[in-house]
């Protein structure tokens, strides 16, 4: 391979310099090698996309839809977004006017945040956090101001928002709430979202809410910071975690049309648009009845496995918010084992070959936590915790 210049890598950006490959795939591809590992790493749904939705994507090709769509995404997806979440949330969007279709919902986060920030701007992120949202902040010259969740169950009460505004005051552009959460699981109320949103609306601040997680809420109905507070909220959402597409890449936000059209110029000149077969097997999965059976039958598989692994984590010691929301348990480790979560996870790698996420990838009072995905079988999941068992008992006898 040819040398490149060190002149040449010196040159590039340099916020680049500021910001670090992620923690999480950093992790997993450190102990991807290991021989017979069972990872339980990355937010990955381990069921196969409904043949409906597939013979979607087969009948686009098939049918020749090989053309340039719309920038902000075909008409039919952003309809469906549209009657989604009309129909989940009671909320109201013009397809036309107020929804873009992405790639992904990471898209939507680098979109949003590249659209509303200048050098200088703060935005505020409750942890632990999906880490997405701190380089892209970073890249984009702003600053991300954490506020740590976790003696509060790792929800962010309105008195720590109040706190952080009247500390930064009009610095802050925007605030990141993602619920449910990952890395927790933990969601919130109608009552707490509203709450929020009485503290932001006499704010400039904007809400930048990631809901993609919202259909795989459990114990109770989702409530979108939308419904509460639409003029200052910009909504994410899609189809990777409730219809296990993930490598689909489709997702879509959702705000006041006059925001939408600003951020529809970073979109453009970031992906031009989504693909076509793509947005076609969303629109299938987003307004039929079956796409939204679909959903309620890989939820309730979900839950068992949710019950299954908060049991047996919490009979070997951790300490475990149980999550109401999305497929992870966030646990502390037991208090007679290493507290250095990232040296925790690495041991337990390489001895008893279980792959969990260090909490700390996740910010502030991710500190002595670890991760663990439930979007496996429950055989997986069953041969996860004897290997945590034995872990542990191993670790006693040391």
């Amino acid at each position: 391979m040819p040398e490149v210049k060190q002149s040449i890598l010196s040159s590039l950006n340099k916020r680049l310099d500021l910001v670090k490959p992620g923690a999480i795939r950093a992790f997993d591809n450190e102990i991807s090698s290991i021989p017979d590992i069972l990872k339980l790493t990355l937010g990955e749904p381990d069921f196969n996309v409904p043949d409906h939705i597939k013979q979607a994507a087969i009948d686009s090709i098939n049918n020749d839809d090989s053309h340039y769509a719309a920038s902000n995404g075909k008409i039919e997806l952003r309809q469906a977004a549209a009657n989604f979440l009309k129909d989940r949330y009671d909320l109201d969007y013009d397809a036309q006017e107020e929804i873009i279709a992405t790639v992904g919902a990471t898209e939507a986060i680098y979109t949003v945040l590249t659209s509303i920030l200048n050098e200088g701007d703060k935005v505020l992120l409750p942890t632990p956090i999906f880490p997405l949202y701190i380089p892209i902040t970073i890249i984009d010259g702003a600053e991300p101001v954490f506020m740590d969740t976790s003696a509060n169950g790792f929800v962010l009460s309105p008195e720590m928002l109040k706190a952080a505004i009247e500390e930064h005051g009009d610095k802050i552009k925007a605030i990141v709430l993602n619920f449910p959460s990952n890395p927790t699981g933990v969601t919130y109320t109608a009552e707490e979202v509203q709450a929020l949103a009485d503290v932001l609306r006499d704010t400039n601040i904007i809400v930048i809410s990631d809901e993609i997680y919202s259909e795989l809420t459990y114990d109770a109905k989702h409530a979108s910071m939308a419904k509460y507070l639409p003029e200052q909220t910009i909504l994410l959402n899609g189809v990777s975690k409730s219809h296990a597409m993930t490598g689909y890449r489709i997702g879509f936000l959702a705000a006041p049309a006059p925001l939408v059209a600003r951020l529809g110029l970073i979109h453009q000149f970031t992906i031009t648009t989504a693909t076509n077969s793509a947005m076609v097997a969303a629109t299938e999965a987003l307004s039929t009845a079956a796409g939204k059976q679909d959903t309620l039958d890989m939820k309730a598989e979900y839950q068992k496995r949710r019950d299954y692994v908060y049991d047996q984590m919490t009979q070997l010691g951790f300490t475990v918010p149980k999550p109401n929301g999305a497929f992870y348990i966030f646990a502390k480790i037991p208090a007679e084992l290493s507290q250095d979560d990232v040296a925790f996870a690495r041991d337990l790698a390489y001895k008893n070959k279980l792959a969990l996420i260090p909490g700390s990838a996740f910010g502030p009072g991710g500190e002595g936590y670890v991760r663990i995905s439930y979007a496996a079988s429950m055989t997986t999941l069953q041969e996860a915790m004897k290997r945590l068992g034995e872990y542990i008992e191993e670790s006693a006898q040391a």
